[in-house]
C-alpha cells in the first residue's frame, strides 16, 4: 500500500513550489506590462484612425456618408502600410544591434509593443472594411500599398525635377559669371591696347 503519510512532504513542497512560481509568473508580467506602457510608442500617434473613429462616432445630423467613412478607412489603412514597412525594415537591423548590446531592452520592447499593436491594427481595419462590404477587407490593403507606392513615385519624381531645376539655375549663374569675368578680361585688354597705342604716338611726337 502507499504511504500517503510519507508523501505529504513533497506534495506540499510542490505544491508551495508551484504557487511561488504563479504569482512571480503573475507580477512579472504585470511589472512587464506597466513597464511597457510607460515607454515611449515607437510610432507618433496615428491621426488617420483617430480621425476615422471620430466620424464613425459622430451622432444626429453630424453624422456622415458611408463614402466619407470609406474614403477615411482607407487613409488609415494607407498609414498602416507604411508603419507595417517601417517596422519590417527596423526589425532585422535591431535584431542584430541587441544581439551585440548595442541597444537596450527597452527599444526591444518598444518595437514588440509596436508589432502587437500592429496586428491589432489590421485585423480592426480588416472588421471595419467587411462591414462595409463583405470580401473589402481582403484587399483593402492591396489598394492602400498600390497608393503609398504611387505616392513614393509622385514624390520621387517631384524630387528629381526640383534637383533639375536647381541644377540648372546654378549652370545658367555659372554661366552668366564666366560671361561677365570673360566681358571684364576683353575690356581690360582694350583699355591696355589703347594705352599702349597712346604711349607710342607721344613717343613719336617727342621725336
Amino acid at each position: 500500500m502507499v504511504n500517503f503519510v510519507s508523501l505529504i512532504a513533497p506534495l506540499s513542497y510542490i505544491v508551495v513550489l508551484v504557487g511561488s512560481l504563479g504569482v512571480f509568473s503573475s507580477l512579472y508580467r504585470k511589472r512587464k506590462a506597466a513597464k511597457a506602457a510607460s515607454l515611449e510608442p515607437w510610432f507618433p500617434p496615428h491621426t488617420t484612425r483617430d480621425i476615422y473613429l471620430s466620424l464613425l462616432h459622430l451622432e444626429g445630423s453630424k453624422t456622415v456618408s458611408d463614402s466619407i467613412l470609406k474614403a477615411a478607412l482607407m487613409l488609415r489603412a494607407k498609414e498602416d502600410i507604411k508603419r507595417l514597412m517601417a517596422l519590417r525594415q527596423s526589425k532585422n537591423s535591431l535584431q542584430m544591434l541587441l544581439q551585440k548590446g548595442c541597444v537596450g531592452d527597452d527599444l526591444w520592447t518598444r518595437f514588440s509593443v509596436a508589432e502587437s499593436e500592429m496586428e491589432e491594427e489590421l485585423r480592426d481595419v480588416v472588421m471595419e472594411a467587411n462591414a462595409y462590404k463583405e470580401g473589402w477587407g481582403q484587399i483593402i490593403f492591396q489598394t492602400a500599398n498600390e497608393m503609398v507606392n504611387h505616392d513614393r513615385v509622385r514624390e520621387r519624381s517631384e524630387r528629381v525635377a526640383a534637383d533639375a531645376a536647381e541644377e540648372r539655375k546654378w549652370w545658367d549663374e555659372k554661366r552668366a559669371r564666366s560671361a561677365r569675368e570673360l566681358l571684364g578680361e576683353e575690356g581690360t585688354s582694350d583699355s591696355d591696347g589703347v594705352l599702349v597705342e597712346n604711349v607710342k604716338k607721344g613717343g613719336k611726337g617727342k621725336k
